[in-house]
């Protein structure tokens, strides 16, 4: 049987695709090892038993980032301490009987492809986010696109025309940590042309032209996605495929979803790395209670001190929750409407289950997938800042409105069941990302065989 380690940066947007990836792979008769940080390992509240985990150093073992003080430092010794664990752990399999065959790695530690070379194992580059944002940070690497920017409109090569506020975050250093994540994100493909595959979270339907550009630059490349819970092939979720590898626990929220009307409820949910400042949760509150729809929204305990004294977490018209299973949110037919700070897996999972969005972007790439979200595939309304960079109570009440009760927002949902459709088929069983899928276990099992003979 083939053997594959898989490799994801430690945070939870990384972890969930190439987790969801890595079951795909399970069900093509691969075996699968999941391998993350010490640091991270102690706080999993939930990991797969179908899935063996490993675990390496990160060279900070008892709190990562946090115990770090800053990204630099914590990448500096990341990447001095990384190859070396990997490699004895590559050493402990392969002497215990367990060779592996591939190694499946987060496209932000290229450092692991000199590891897999060195074993004389396949390594396969996993991009977590869409080939617009990933084309990007490619020019930048080539010295195509130079940071900082100075022309206000970016022309690339089959993507819209961008301005400052549709490209990412890191583009537009405010401190130290701004530009060492530049580099990471550029430093992904310092060496991507080496690796013997390329899989990208996206699919070829979604964004064919960009998609066809990179295949002649990387001929391995392929888009898988979207990689998310089998729910869409299954038509069904089941406990042990909600929530995966996680270091949240769910909080049940589904009873009080349940007692609402069809399509009346609006999500709100920024993610698992967002820190809202106290006057923008406040118009958050603002904007969502003068709205009266009914509202579900994903606060962290640690953010709920934020929130407006006056401000009912529990109340006829809302509910504010800790953690939720987002995907069992999505998927509930009381939901009318996602305010999103436009994650590229929250956009895939509201594309996958048809959910049209308010986009919200924090920072990172979310700006540009925004762009697309509300641009290029018209499946969302953007909302506004202020010259405070504050997106006011106001401005989130009528993007909510617009969606929920307006003709545009008939034509947003129009749209949105057209991609829904289109990404069922792409995983489905003779859906573009299926088959690229079983060509590369396909490659991996002859590759073995080859050996073996």
């Amino acid at each position: 049987m083939v053997h594959c380690v898989i490799l994801p940066y430690p945070a939870q947007g990384h972890i969930n695709p190439i987790h969801q990836f890595s079951k795909l792979l399970q069900r093509e008769g691969v075996r699968i090892t999941l391998v993350t940080t010490l640091s991270y390992c102690k706080n999993l509240q939930n990991a797969p038993a179908s899935i063996a985990l490993e675990t390496i150093s990160d060279g900070f073992d008892n709190g990562g980032v946090a115990e770090a003080g800053n990204w630099k430092v914590y990448m500096e010794r990341f990447w001095q301490v990384g190859p070396k664990t990997l490699a004895e752990l590559l050493e402990k399999l392969d002497r215990s009987g367990d060779p592996v065959d591939c190694v499946i790695y987060d496209s932000f530690f290229p450092w692991v492809l000199e590891v897999a070379k060195g074993f004389g194992i396949v390594g396969v580059v996993f991009l977590t986010q869409n080939m617009s944002v990933n084309s990007i940070y490619y020019h930048v690497q080539q010295g195509k696109l130079r940071v900082p920017l100075t022309e206000n409109e970016i022309s690339l090569p089959f993507l819209p025309k961008l301005h400052h506020k549709d490209m990412p975050s890191f583009f537009f250093p405010t401190d130290v940590d701004n530009s060492v994540l530049l580099d990471l994100v550029v430093g992904q493909f310092s060496n991507i042309d080496k690796a013997d595959w390329i899989m990208c979270n996206s699919f070829y339907e979604l964004e064919k032209e960009v998609t066809d550009w990179t295949e002649m630059i990387w001929p391995k490349f392929r888009a898988i996605g979207p990689c998310i819970t089998s729910m869409i092939l299954n038509k069904g979720l089941t406990d042990d495929e909600d929530d995966g590898v996680t270091q949240f626990k769910s909080e049940e929220c589904m009873k009080w979803l349940d007692d609402k009307p069809k399509q009346s409820v609006v999500y709100v949910s920024f993610g698992s790395m967002a820190i809202l400042n106290e006057e923008q949760i406040k118009e958050l509150a603002y904007g969502l209670s003068d709205s009266e729809i009914y509202f579900l929204w994903v606060l962290r305990a640690s953010e709920e001190t934020k929130l407006p004294k006056d401000f009912e977490k529990k109340s006829e018209k809302g509910l504010v929750v800790g953690w939720c299973s987002q995907l069992k949110v999505l998927a509930h037919e009381a939901i009318g409407c996602f305010v999103t700070h436009c994650g590229w897996n929250s956009t895939l999972e509201a594309m996958s289950l048809g959910v049209p969005m308010v986009a919200m972007p924090y920072w990172s790439d979310q700006s540009t997938n925004a762009k697309q979200i509300v641009d290029v595939l018209k499946i969302g309304i953007r909302t506004t800042v202020d010259e405070k960079k504050i997106v006011r109570g106001e401005v989130l009440k009528c993007c909510i409105m617009e969606i929920m009760k307006s003709e545009r927002g008939k034509e947003v949902k129009s749209n949105m069941e057209r991609w829904k459709a289109l990404a069922a088929r792409a995983v489905s069983e003779e859906g573009s990302s299926r088959k690229n899928i079983a060509e590369f276990v396909n490659s991996l099992f002859n590759l073995q065989q080859g050996i073996a003979n």
